[in-house]
Order: C-alpha cells, then sequence, then structure tokens
C-alpha cells in the first residue's frame, strides 16, 4: 500500500470518528430542552388578562413544569424563564405573579 493510501485511510477514519461524536452529542442536546421552549411552554400554560395572571396557584400542569425546571436548571436560569415568560404576557401585575410562581416551586 502507498503511503498516500494510507494516509488517506487514516484521514478517513479521523472524520469519522469526529463525526460519530458530533452525531452524539448533537443527539445529547436534543433531550434537553431549551431555556426558549420552557418559556413558550410556561406562558401556554398561564390563564391571564391585561392586569394579572390567575392560575398561578391552582394549576397542576404549572407545578409540574416548575419541578422539572428545578431538577433540569439553576436557580438563576428558573427566575429568568419565571420572568420572562410573565414579560411575554404583557400583565401589569408582574411582581405578584413572580412571587405565587417563586412560591409554588419552593423557593
Amino acid at each position: 500500500m502507498k503511503r498516500t493510501d494510507m494516509m488517506r485511510k487514516e484521514r478517513e477514519l479521523r472524520q469519522a470518528r469526529k463525526k460519530e461524536l458530533r452525531v452524539a452529542s448533537h443527539e445529547d442536546k436534543k433531550d434537553t430542552m431549551s431555556v426558549g421552549a420552557y418559556i413558550d411552554r410556561l406562558y401556554s400554560l398561564f390563564f391571564h388578562d391585561e392586569t394579572r395572571v390567575y392560575n398561578t396557584k391552582h394549576s397542576v400542569e404549572i407545578l409540574e413544569l416548575l419541578e422539572e425546571m428545578k431538577k433540569a436548571l439553576s436557580v438563576e436560569e428558573c427566575d429568568t424563564i419565571i420572568r420572562k415568560a410573565i414579560r411575554k404576557s404583557k400583565v401589569t401585575e408582574k411582581d405578584e405573579a413572580f412571587r405565587d410562581l417563586k412560591e409554588l416551586m419552593g423557593s
């Protein structure tokens, strides 16, 4: 086998390994939800009008999502998600909704 053929085979082997690692890491990232996905999901669970979010204390779905967030993310990221979801709802009583959701979350 010529030297160029051996170098080509080695190069192809390195590229195949690199591709396997890239695909494996991409699949790992797919399993976890992004911060934006959590914001959209939390916002979709809100029952709100122009002034306040009404179902912050009584919704089982919101509680389950908050527990999932608590396990997967840090406290700062959870706070950011809650604030951005409330901001997306465009209610005027943001502080009250934030306090209720933090209380529900247990922090």
